[in-house]
């Protein structure tokens, strides 16, 4: 299939949950209302997933007359312990999302005809009264089946957040199960094609299109977890460079301590395809709602329960990864300068993770706590890539003194200056950190990528290409980082004793000069024009006094 009619079955497909989301939402807040689109469209996503896996189970069998969806639930129960295993859950046929939809269309259909034959509204059917009681026995049940099994950890509370007897859907039941069947059936209507064949990765897609979506909408609330897409693109591929500039193939396994719904991770999966990240996927997360809903994404985006690892928690003070191998590539956007327990803990001194520098980060501020977490974790032929908030590049104190350790040993092989207002929720300019334990060279790059960006709507992005009149910004990021040389009012190669000459301030306006864009001034030819404008005026005020003479001797 062409690139072009990819693009349009995307566009076709944004439009559709464009109209969903605005049709449904109704009181419900966007940014919560993305649980209930999200959910649901996982629910679907799981039955097409596990019928498709054994329909074609018993078609390779030679039973090509078999149809999972239609079998009794006695039947299907042969199986379980073996879908559980396989797939790491089970879903009865007669809770299947195919089969629910059929029933939803099915008594309203019913409905419809009862009262074109009565001549009255009949308002409500079976499902009108306890669709919610029916999606909520579904969603545990399916929790239910991984229980014991090794996949029970990926499924533990995933439907915890799609609250069916919320308010918010509506002050009845009726109103809520009204609110809940139109979900269910706009859903049952995308046209998302066999997700293992279909040429946009529809599930996928629609999930980071519904999560950029909220996120824009949603200011900070929302904002704060999740990464334009752009953005990913580009931590992804500085990861995933060697020494020579060259790109990997493969990756050992790839982590993000503050994981967010996991968007950065499955870059990744895009750009290197999934098979190629060869030990898997690794996050935490310390937000519950967007735990669940990045363990959702790796479903969807066709991540296997044996390939990720999502955890909850607090990743600077219970990390729950100790026991992994370090990472060849961690990729991280976290929070900006929020608080954490620093020196009140007395045990993080000693931590590992945070002992080499000799100091904490500032309680009020825990950036550099998540870079040092970053570089304990990382491999010693491993690259991580941090989105920063600027003030932490230049502040003194306890980070003046981390980044001091981080310079002095030879950690930091890049600092990138991004444009202003590229991120959700914020309009702040931030910066990439680029770590490395085993650098060419002890230099430090600095670019500044300021300019780098195209207008988009209300905010800024980067530009990857694709378009004719769109520059590729990405790609000259990147052109700069493997090129690691000066280039005058873009990049610069700074010696460590320079940097320490500097008190190790790291903000690239230290080491880049800002082109001046004024436009130049010639003082000589200004001079003239001057004194011409001078001599005319001198000519107008000779010829305006003796007019005046005349009208006064007149």
């Amino acid at each position: 299939m062409s690139d072009n009619k990819r693009e349009q079955e995307r566009n076709e497909l944004y439009r559709t949950i464009w109209t969903l989301a605005n049709e449904l939402r109704g009181s419900v807040d966007g940014w919560d209302f993305k649980q209930y689109v999200l959910g649901i469209l996982f629910y679907r996503y799981i039955s097409e997933n596990l019928t498709s896996y054994i329909n074609k189970g018993e078609w390779d069998a030679g039973n090509n007359e078999f149809d999972y969806a239609k079998i009794d639930d006695d039947v299907a129960e042969s199986i379980r312990d073996e879908m559980v295993q396989e797939k790491g859950f089970f879903i009865k046929p007669t809770e299947l999302f195919n089969n629910l939809l059929l029933k939803i269309r099915k008594e309203d259909k019913d409905v419809k005809e009862k009262s074109e034959k009565n001549g009255k509204e009949i308002e409500i059917s079976d499902l009108d009264e306890n669709l919610n009681e029916k999606l909520q026995e579904i969603f545990k049940n399916i929790e239910a089946s991984a229980i014991g099994s090794p996949s029970e950890e990926n499924f533990k509370g995933l439907f915890d957040d799609i609250d069916v007897n919320s308010n918010k859907l509506g002050p009845t039941v009726i109103k809520r199960n009204k609110r809940l069947k139109r979900l269910i059936t706009v859903i049952g209507d995308m046209d998302l094609g066999n997700y293992q064949d279909n040429s946009i990765d529809a599930f996928g897609d629609t999930y980071e299109y519904l999560m950029g979506m909220y996120a824009s909408n949603a200011g900070k609330s929302g904002g704060e977890f999740f990464t334009p897409q752009e953005v990913s693109e580009l931590l992804t591929k500085i990861s995933l460079l060697d020494n020579n500039g060259k790109m990997k193939t493969e990756v050992n396994k790839v982590y993000d301590p503050a994981v967010g719904s996991g968007s950065l991770l499955l870059k990744f999966a895009k750009i290197l395809g999934k098979d190629n990240v060869r030990n898997g996927f690794f996050g935490q997360e310390i937000n519950i709602t967007t735990y669940n809903l990045c363990r959702i994404n790796m479903f969807l985006h066709d991540i296997g329960y044996d390939k990720f690892s999502i955890e909850h928690g607090d990743t600077l003070t219970d990390p729950k990864h100790w026991d992994e191998e370090p990472f060849e590539a961690i990729v991280s956007n976290p929070p900006y300068s929020i608080k954490w327990e620093g020196s009140d803990n007395g045990t993080l001194i000693n931590d590992p993770r945070f002992s080499p520098a000799g100091v904490l980060a500032p309680k009020s501020k825990a950036d550099f706590a998540f870079i040092m977490h970053c570089l304990h974790w990382l491999a010693t032929d491993g690259t991580a890539a941090i989105v920063c908030f600027p003030g932490i590049m230049y502040r003194g104190g306890a980070e003046q003194k981390i980044r001091k350790y981080l310079i002095d040993n030879n950690y930091i092989e890049c600092i990138i200056q991004l444009p202003d207002n590229l991120f959700y929720g914020t309009s702040i300019a931030t910066c990439i950190m680029v770590l490395k334990k085993s650098k060419v060279d002890n230099q430090t790059l600095f670019i500044d990528a300021s300019k780098e960006f195209v207008k988009s709507t209300n905010s800024n992005k980067l530009g990857d290409g694709t378009s004719s009149n769109e520059p590729d910004n990405i790609q000259n990021i990147l052109n700069a980082y493997i090129n690691r040389k000066t280039e005058k009012h873009f990049t610069a190669l700074v010696k460590q004793e320079d940097i320490e000459n500097a008190d190790y301030n790291l903000s690239v306006s230290t080491y880049v000069e800002s082109e001046d864009t004024r436009e130049a001034i010639d003082i000589a030819v200004l001079n003239k024009q001057i004194s011409e404008i001078v001599q005319r005026e001198n000519t107008l005020r000779a010829e305006i006094d003796a007019i005046i003479a005349e009208i006064e001797e007149a």
